[in-house]
C-alpha cells in the first residue's frame, strides 16, 4: 500500500502559466504582461512586492485558474478578472493547494518553465479590498479559492504559456 508522503509526491501532469500580472504600487490596477523576470528572494520585477524586504513569505501570489469560474458563480457574475484578485499568476491545470508540501524533510517546488522554482508558503486569503472588487459577500466568496502565496527559491524568466509542474525538490537536478 502506498503511503501519504508517496501519494503527495505524485500529481497527473504539468500545469500552465495562463497570466502575468504585476501590480506596480499598492492600489494601482494590475498589468498584465506576456513575461516578467523573477528575482530570487524578492519577487517579480516591475511589481511592487519585488521592492521590499527580501526573505519574506509573500513574495509571488498565484490563483489556480479553475477557481475563477467558482468564485463568479459565488458572487452572482458571468466571469471574473483575476485581475480584480491581484494575484501575480494565474495557473491552470494543477491543484495549487496540493503543490504545498505537507512535510516539513519533503519540500516540494513550483518550477515554472525551464528555471523558476518557487515554494508554497501558504494560503493566500482574501482582503478586504474583495469587497470593493465584488460588492458584499466578496470575501466570503473568495475564501478558499484565493491562492497561494510563494517563496521564489530561483529566478528566471516567466512566460506566460509556460510548463508549471510540481517535483519533490530531491528529483531536481542540481544547479
Amino acid at each position: 500500500m502506498t503511503d501519504l508522503r508517496e501519494l503527495t509526491r505524485h500529481f497527473p501532469r504539468a500545469g500552465r502559466l495562463d497570466a502575468i500580472l504585476l501590480r506596480p504600487a499598492r492600489r494601482v490596477a494590475p498589468l498584465s504582461v506576456q513575461e516578467a523576470m523573477a528575482i530570487a528572494g524578492h519577487g517579480l520585477e516591475g511589481d511592487h512586492i519585488s521592492g521590499g524586504r527580501p526573505g519574506g513569505q509573500r513574495q509571488v501570489t498565484l490563483i489556480q485558474a479553475e477557481h475563477l469560474p467558482v468564485i463568479a458563480s459565488l458572487v452572482g457574475v458571468r466571469a471574473v478578472d483575476p485581475g480584480a484578485l491581484r494575484r501575480n499568476l494565474v495557473v491552470s491545470g494543477l491543484n495549487l493547494v496540493a503543490a504545498r508540501s505537507l512535510f516539513e524533510d519533503q519540500p516540494l517546488e513550483l518550477l515554472i518553465g525551464s528555471t523558476v522554482r518557487l515554494e508554497i508558503s501558504g494560503p493566500c486569503d482574501p482582503c478586504s479590498r474583495i469587497e470593493e472588487a465584488f460588492g458584499v459577500g466578496g470575501y466570503n466568496a473568495v475564501r478558499g479559492h484565493g491562492g497561494m502565496t510563494a517563496r521564489i527559491v530561483c529566478g528566471g524568466m516567466l512566460r506566460v504559456g509556460d510548463p508549471v509542474e510540481c517535483r519533490h525538490s530531491a528529483d531536481r537536478p542540481i544547479d
